[in-house]
């Protein structure tokens, strides 16, 4: 649906990874945002994404997992996309 860029995460998600539940949450929530399915969000957050596609904008999205909610956000020109803890942003 649209290109990821370089795949990052921080430090807080790099150090939790070595949980295999975890991990498996990460993938699924990586799979359900190159799906469009924005997690998480408001009405009004997941139109913004659904527009974001068709104008080549940020997107953002937010997933709970069993170590507290994560985001995932990929920049406007595709370049890389970020997971991380909302704490870290």
């Amino acid at each position: 649906m649209f290109e990821l860029g370089l795949l990052l995460v921080t430090n807080g998600i790099n150090d939790k990874l070595d949980s295999l539940r975890f991990s498996k949450e990460i993938t699924v929530a990586l799979q359900r945002f190159t799906n469009a399915d924005w997690g998480e969000m408001d009405p009004e957050d997941i139109e913004a994404n659904n527009e974001a596609l068709r104008t080549g904008e940020r997107l953002f999205a937010a997933y709970k997992t069993s170590e507290g909610k994560i985001w995932i956000i990929t920049e406007a020109d595709r370049s890389a996309t970020t997971i991380l803890f909302p704490d870290e942003y």
